[in-house]
C-alpha cells in the first residue's frame, strides 16, 4: 500500500453520492492513462470514503447499490478511470507546460506570419506569448485556447490562420507510395490517370505545406508537380 501522509484523493461522483479513496498521484494519474500498475501500488487504504478528510466512509449497502460490489479494489479502479485524481502542484506545473507546448505546436502546424506566409519558428511563438503575457488556463484544453493565445499574439507578431488547396500530380512509379502521404492530410480528390499516375488535391493547413511537400518530393526524388490553387483564411 501506499503511504496515507504522501497521497492524494481520488473523486468519482456517481448517482448523487460522492466516492473517494486515498491514491498516490503519480501512479494513479498514470493507471488513468491505461499503464499495466497493481492496485496495489496506487491505493493507500482498502477504505472508500464520502469525505476523506472527515474520515466519513461510505456504506457497504451503498456501494453494493451503486457498483454492485463491496470489494475495495474493484471500487478503486472505477473511480480512478472515472473519477478526478487530484494533482499535485508538481504535476499541475508539468500539465500546464505540457498544454503550452500542445498551443505552440498547434499555432506553429496551423498559422503564418500574414505578411510573409511562412509558418512561425515554435520559439519565435514561445517568445511571443512570453511578451504578450500569455496565461495556460489548467481548466481548459489546449485547442480551446489557441484562439485567446491569437488575439494576443497578433498585438505582438502578424499571424493568421490559414489553409491551403493545393493540387498535386505524381508519377506512376511514386503514386502507391504517395498516396499514403496524401490521405495524412485532408484528401478532397483523386483521380489515377491511364498512365497510373494520381492527380490529387488536399487540404493542409498553411503551417505544415513545406512538411507536405518535403514527404512527397522525398518519395519522388522531387518529380511531383504541384500548384496552390486556393488559400483560405
Amino acid at each position: 500500500m501506499v503511504d496515507v501522509d504522501r497521497a492524494v484523493i481520488a473523486r468519482l461522483r456517481k448517482e448523487g453520492q460522492v466516492f473517494e479513496i486515498l491514491v498516490d498521484c503519480d501512479a494513479a494519474l498514470e493507471y488513468k492513462k491505461g499503464k499495466a500498475i497493481g492496485l496495489d501500488r496506487i491505493v493507500a487504504t482498502d477504505d472508500i470514503f464520502s469525505d476523506v478528510k472527515k474520515g466519513d466512509r461510505v456504506s457497504t449497502t451503498l456501494l453494493q447499490r451503486v457498483f454492485g460490489t463491496t470489494d475495495a479494489m474493484k471500487i478503486a479502479d472505477i473511480i480512478i478511470k472515472q473519477g478526478d485524481v487530484q494533482m499535485t502542484a508538481k504535476h499541475r506545473a508539468q500539465e500546464r507546460d505540457e498544454k503550452r507546448k500542445r498551443i505552440i505546436n498547434l499555432i506553429h502546424r496551423n498559422a503564418v506570419d500574414s505578411k510573409t506566409g511562412l509558418p512561425h519558428p515554435p520559439q519565435r511563438i514561445e517568445r511571443a506569448m512570453e511578451e504578450a503575457g500569455v496565461h495556460i488556463d489548467d481548466s481548459k484544453g489546449a485547442e480551446e485556447q489557441v484562439e485567446e493565445v491569437l488575439k494576443k499574439l497578433r498585438l505582438i507578431i502578424p499571424i493568421k490562420f490559414e489553409k491551403r488547396e493545393i493540387a498535386v500530380k505524381i508519377p506512376a512509379q511514386y503514386a502507391g507510395q504517395s498516396f499514403g502521404t496524401l490521405k495524412k492530410y485532408k484528401l478532397l480528390k483523386d483521380e489515377w490517370q491511364n498512365d497510373g499516375s494520381l492527380l490529387a488535391v488536399v487540404e493542409i493547413p498553411a503551417g505544415l505545406q513545406e512538411d507536405f511537400f518535403g514527404e512527397l518530393n522525398k518519395i519522388s526524388h522531387g518529380e511531383v508537380e504541384s500548384k496552390i490553387i486556393r488559400v483560405i483564411d
